[in-house]
């Protein structure tokens, strides 16, 4: 792979979630400021630049983003990175219109209370399908909202794991943040769900893969749940993608690595076998690169996929995903219970970093690769060269 074009974002390098749209990419930022959504023309990716930033409210961070049509949703959840227990906070989802895309116009706010929206899966009208939150329940969940009219949005159904809401009974220990508490305590919270179908795969975090019907919106249904502890390639405490592979009853599972300096528990990614999708079961492990990565600093292990949305790169024989300090890799799973490693590109340490740290990638349908990193290198576009 090669380096095609790069931009830091104006010194707004933190950065998270990429979506594109007639020649401009949106990236979303981790929040390190307070900007939380750059519109970038990318209609030459040799030359990435910059033509707007929209701002978050205090104690709120904006790090995802997805676009339909002329429609931009993104999400406001507690700001943690420039304050651990931020005091005020706006969490919901905020619609934009973008006809223009280098004018964004906002259009809609969804509130919520407790944390806010983590991130959300939008990728045909009229549904999208976010981790959000609200009072009188544990931690994120499902929930589906219609926007039907993008300016008037609405809840249509909502689905959490039991012991999730108030009184009910729980099976774990809860805690706090990523693995914090007691030895035993789990955090479990909807990442995101991918849909195909009407099926939705579902991340939760530390609780492992859950597959919902959600043919009916108001009622999603449960089908079944993996729990990596219990499974021999596990333990995980932060699934963080179920892709659904075109064409293939599989689905690539990665969790999100969480330490650094490869301390503890390194992460994998899966190969997970749905045809039947009452008893879910892991085939194959991802292999992991090779090289000095735990000598680099910072994270070293999987964190997304290209997620392969409608009007982006569909190749169900390879996926390209993000390794954090080991950069892009891309994987061949035309033989699902035998990926490997086709190609991948590491780029040099920002400036005042120690590695890089790759955190979300989408490919368009030109084959170009947008990777983003999570601290100060900004977007990265890349291509393949064999």
């Amino acid at each position: 792979m090669r380096l095609v074009g790069q931009t830091d974002l104006n010194g707004h390098g933190d950065c998270m979630h990429v979506n594109l749209k007639d020649g401009f990419a949106f990236v979303a930022h981790m929040g390190e400021s307070r900007v939380g959504t750059s519109v970038v023309d990318v209609s030459d990716p040799r030359k990435p630049r910059v033509v707007n930033q929209l701002q978050t409210p205090p104690g709120t961070h904006s790090h995802k983003v997805q676009v339909v049509g002329d429609v931009l949703l993104v999400n406001y959840e507690r700001n943690a990175q420039l304050e651990h227990n931020p005091t005020t906070w706006t969490g919901g989802l905020k619609v934009f219109d973008v006809s223009k895309p280098e004018q964004p116009r906002e259009i809609a706010f969804v509130p919520m209370e407790g944390k806010g929206v983590h991130r959300m899966t939008y990728w045909e009208s009229p549904y999208a399908y976010m981790s959000g939150s609200d009072a009188g329940f544990l931690d994120q969940f499902l929930v589906i909202i219609d926007l039907s009219e993008p300016s008037r949005p609405r809840e249509a159904g909502r689905w959490w794991l039991p012991g999730q809401k108030d009184g009910e009974e729980r099976s774990w220990t809860p805690g706090e943040g990523h693995g914090g508490g007691a030895p035993d305590a789990r955090r479990y919270a909807l990442h995101h769900p991918l849909i195909r179908g009407d099926r939705a795969y579902c991340g939760w975090w530390d609780a492992g893969l859950v597959i919902l019907d959600i043919a009916d919106k108001a009622k999603p249904k449960f089908i079944s749940r993996l729990d990596f502890d219990s499974d021999p390639s596990g333990p995980s405490r932060a699934t963080h993608t179920a892709l659904p592979v075109p064409g293939k009853d599989i689905l690539i599972v990665t969790d999100e690595q969480l330490r650094t300096d490869c301390e503890g528990n390194l992460q994998q990614v899966r190969v997970v076998d749905i045809s039947d999708e009452r008893n879910p079961r892991v085939i194959a492990l991802f292999p992991r690169p090779e090289g000095d990565f735990c000598q680099r600093g910072g994270r070293f292990g999987p964190h997304n996929v290209h997620e392969m949305r409608p009007g982006t790169l569909q190749d169900p024989n390879t996926i390209y995903l993000t390794y954090f300090n080991a950069g892009v890799r891309v994987v061949d799973i035309s033989e699902p219970s035998r990926p490997r490693e086709v190609a991948w590109y590491v780029p040099a340490a920002p400036p005042n970093r120690q590695s890089i740290q790759f955190n979300d990638i989408l490919v368009g349908p030109d084959g170009l690769v947008y990777a983003t990193d999570r601290f100060t290198g900004g977007l990265y576009i890349l291509e393949r060269t064999a």
